[in-house]
């Protein structure tokens, strides 16, 4: 792929870098010009790839970073698995002689991440296995050593603890209403195909997923995943989820009463349960494709412990073009999801430049795919250019308030690590609070670029601003909370998701600041940010330290 600069779009290159103070101009400026409608979404495999990254080249050239690739290259691929399911030829469950005919989309919702011609399960056994969670640092085993090779795991949604009362003893063994990794769909999938099973159901709830069922439908039957290894591809042929109603009849007809084991599941003792007389069977065409994509990495070198690497990363797709939406308008451009954060992840850029040289080398990774499932950060994380051993920390930015300026910042992850006692020590030099997340059973943690490095032990921290209400100073919490219903509720992954002449970036500015602020002092220091004690992190963490 050849990326070329779109030389009619760099006129923020020319503008005078500030050396005081980051620049709520040049980040709105350059959001605008990654939003606009020349980069058509900037969806991986595109035409509006090759732009992207050609102008996100040239930013960084401009800037007077290095290349920071393997090779001295600007860019490292990222080959992705692309997969769509046709028209079932056979979709139902048979519980003795009962015949359930199920509708893609209605009573069930599968893709696959497998590169077959079609996706074919025959009479599978079906094994309820609670919420799938094995965790032995909490002394939790929802599986019992069963023997899943050839059935359909079927999973409850979320954590053991999140509906459990108060006295109950699994009541806060996994955070109470704040989701774990082991809550979300991500690991139960996981797990499953560690286990040989080969298919995955996850019983639907919104309170428990966090949305509603047109959420998990929405992706009509396609799939992404990083092209892998033969012996690294999962085991299930489908993967998905049941509509609530559907299971309840389900469970029923297998004589099993699910709301009753559903509190059988918050018990350790629990046992998975085989659905008895209960079978899966499906058959249904599958195309596939491989789309060559890439991330850019930008470095600036360390002057005395080059090999040591502070990582930012912001990710650069978007949904490209989709249907027209009520204004008939069909390019889903992210303009705050996520040009907003790379823009600042630039102007981060150009104030390190203007600074002498950190003691530590700094690192900007803009990822691809983010929004086909982290993807162009794991596929960085599956081939490291540097060792993260020495990768000191992830800052990552995904989504800011553009509503002004506030006198709180929302803290993503509470407990993770001690990058948050970091976070709220410049924050108080700004004369802003640290509030928690409002809805941390959403897991939005792990639904961002920096989980990638998470899983492998490197400490994070995630500035996004719809993980709760900014108190802003123009209006309070009531204000904060108004921006997030309204950007969520109208706006998130649409086509409305634009640069609007009611942007203000103050808050914005606010929190990049932050990020700097952080990534500047791990740059110049030789501390190494450790997980807390309760992190499920913290065994991962290994470092190399002379």
């Amino acid at each position: 792929m050849k990326f070329l600069i779109p030389t009619l779009l760099l006129s923020s290159l020319a503008l005078p870098v500030a050396a005081q103070d980051l620049s709520a101009t040049r980040i709105a400026e350059t959001t605008q010009v990654l939003s606009s409608d020349f980069f058509e979404g900037r969806a991986p495999g595109t035409v509006g790839e090759e732009r992207t990254v050609g102008y996100l080249i040239g930013q960084f050239q401009a800037i007077g970073l290095e290349p920071g690739g393997k090779d001295e290259s600007w860019v490292q691929a990222a080959s992705l698995l692309h997969t769509k399911l046709g028209k079932p030829s056979k979709l139902e469950v048979t519980v003795g002689e009962k015949v359930l005919p199920w509708q893609q989309g209605e009573q069930v919702y599968v893709s696959t991440l497998r590169a077959q011609d079609r996706a074919q399960i025959d009479s599978a056994p079906l094994v309820f296995v609670g919420y799938g969670v094995s965790a032995p640092e909490r002394k939790w085993d929802d599986f019992k050593d069963v023997d899943l090779k050839g059935k359909v795991a079927v999973f409850l949604v979320n954590d053991p603890d999140f509906e459990a009362t108060s006295n109950e003893a699994v009541s806060g063994r996994f955070g109470g209403k704040t989701m774990t990794y082991y809550g979300r769909w991500t690991y139960k999938f996981e797990e499953a195909s560690r286990r040989g099973a080969i298919g995955a159901l996850i019983v639907h709830d919104t309170p428990g997923a966090g949305y509603g069922w047109n959420v998990v439908a929405s992706p009509q039957g396609e799939n992404y995943d990083i092209v892998r290894a033969p012996d690294q591809l999962t085991s299930l042929a489908l993967q998905g989820w049941i509509e609530g109603e559907a299971a309840t009849r389900l469970f029923a007809d297998a004589g099993q009463n699910l709301a009753a084991l559903r509190k059988a599941a918050r018990r350790s003792d629990f046992h998975p349960i085989t659905l008895k007389g209960a079978r899966f069977s499906a058959d249904i065409p599958v195309t596939h494709e491989v789309v060559q994509s890439h991330n850019v990495l930008a470095r600036i070198v360390g002057s005395k412990r080059p090999d040591e690497v502070v990582f930012y990363g912001a990710h650069w797709d978007a949904y490209g073009i989709g249907p027209a939406d009520a204004n008939g308008k069909t390019i889903r451009s992210g303009a705050n999801d996520d040009a907003l954060g790379v823009a600042g992840l630039l102007e981060i850029a150009r104030h390190f430049k203007q600074l002498p040289a950190p003691e530590r080398s700094i690192v900007f990774g803009i990822w691809t795919a983010e929004e086909r499932g982290l993807l162009g950060s794991e596929a960085y994380i599956n081939n490291p250019v540097y060792p993260l051993d020495k990768t000191v920390a992830n800052l990552t930015i995904d989504i800011l308030q553009t509503a002004g300026k506030a006198r709180n910042v929302i803290l993503v992850g509470v407990g993770q690590s001690n990058l948050e006692d970091d976070l709220a020590r410049f924050a108080k030099a700004q004369g802003r609070t640290v509030t928690p997340e409002s809805l941390p059973e959403r897991g939005l943690f792990y639904r961002a670029d920096h989980f990638s490095f998470a899983k492998q032990g490197v400490p994070v921290m995630l500035m996004m601003g719809i993980a709760g209400a900014s108190d802003l100073v123009d209006g309070g919490i009531e204000a904060g909370q108004r921006w997030v219903d309204d950007y969520t509720g109208k706006c998130y992954h649409q086509p409305c998701d634009a640069y609007g002449p009611d942007w203000n970036l103050e808050g914005a500015v606010q929190d990049i600041s932050l990020m700097f602020d952080i990534g500047h002092e791990l740059a110049n220091s030789s501390r190494w940010p450790e997980w807390k004690d309760a992190s499920e992190f913290k065994s991962r963490r290994r470092v190399h330290q002379p």
